[in-house]
This record gives structure tokens, sequence and C-alpha cells, in this order.
């Protein structure tokens, strides 16, 4: 009965841990063509900033890959840790590594997306391409998030509830885009400028 039970929690963690590895891999590609798309919009407005917002997302969303496969590699040494037996205790500490090497991967990815979104918000706040009031918001929310990760790897538990103005940046954002879109004046600078630099 407990052998049954064991393996029902096994299969359970396993199912977890695939399906959290492959929502990261899906998040991925949805970040890096975010990233794709945004970078010849911000490249005529500052050319600097928008190499680094660049760069920094990508960075992170590889940094997020590596610590999500570190988590994914739980399953195959659950594995062996089972097939051979109770006296192996070496597994105890691979886990443990793994479990650290995900968090730190995790934690250094946000770190790099705060630090991407704080150079996005800087772009969008001296562009115009939306309102000043929601790049100024993006700006502290971003501001706000990294104070979180960075306080995450020194062992404060405070990420998640520093997460919240970024996060709400980010979904207001994304609403007012889908509802109004880019300042069209704003839009045609950027256009202008493009045209004076080809």
């Amino acid at each position: 009965m407990c052998s049954d039970t064991n393996s029902d929690f096994f299969r359970s963690i396993t199912s977890y841990l695939k399906s959290n590895w492959a929502n990261n891999i899906v998040h991925t590609f949805f970040n890096v063509g975010l990233t794709v798309l945004m970078f010849p919009l911000l490249k005529p407005l500052n050319r600097f900033l928008a190499y680094g917002y660049f760069c920094a997302w990508i960075v992170a969303t590889f940094s997020l890959i590596v610590g999500a496969t570190f988590l994914a590699l739980l399953v195959p040494l659950s594995e062996a840790s089972l097939a051979s037996g109770p006296d192996a205790h070496y597994f105890e500490t691979l886990a443990l590594l793994l479990k650290q090497g995900g968090f730190y991967g995790y934690q250094l990815g946000m770190t790099l997306w705060g630090i991407g979104g704080l150079l996005l918000c800087y772009v969008l706040f001296i562009s115009r391409l939306v309102p000043r009031l929601l790049s100024v918001w993006g700006l502290l929310g971003y501001g706000i998030f990294i104070t979180g990760t960075i306080s995450e790897l020194y062992g404060f538990e405070i990420g998640v509830m520093l997460s919240i103005p970024g996060g709400l940046f980010e979904i207001s954002l994304s609403l007012w885009l889908i509802i109004r879109g880019f300042s069209m004046s704003a839009l045609a600078a950027v256009r202008h400028q493009t045209l004076a630099g080809s």
C-alpha cells in the first residue's frame, strides 16, 4: 500500500515537473517573439537602449530555460534514486544542487527581465509611444521587481509581493496596446527617424 502511494506521488511530481518545463519553453517562445517584434520599433529611437533591452531579455530567457532544465532533471534523478535503493545518499545532494540551480536560474532570469523592462519603459517614456504615466508606472514597477528578485537571492522571501506592481503594469500595458495602440504621432516620428537614418 505504501509503495503504491509513493508511486502515485512520484508520478504526480514527475507530471508536474514535465508540464512546468514545457510551460517554460512555450513562455520562452513568446518572450523571444515579443522582444524581436519590439526591437525594430525601439531601435530608431535609441539604438543603445534597444540593444540593451534586446540582449537583457534574450539572456533572461536563456537563464530561465537553464533554470527550468535543472528542475526537469530532478525527474531522471528521482528515477535513478529509486532504482539504486536507500543507501545512495548522494542523490539528495544532487537533488539539492539541481533545486538551487533552478532557483538561481529563475531569479537571475527575472532580474535580467526587470533590467530589460526598465530599458523598455525608458524608451517608451522618451518617445511618448504610450502615455508617460504608464511609462513611469513601468519604471517604478520594474525597479521594485528587481529589488524583489535580488532580495530573494539573499534569502529574503519578498519577491512575489514585490512583483505585483510590475505585473500589473505589464497587464495594463497589454490592455492599453490592445485597446488604444501606440500614439500615432509618436509612430509617425519613429517612421521619420527610420527614413532619415536609411
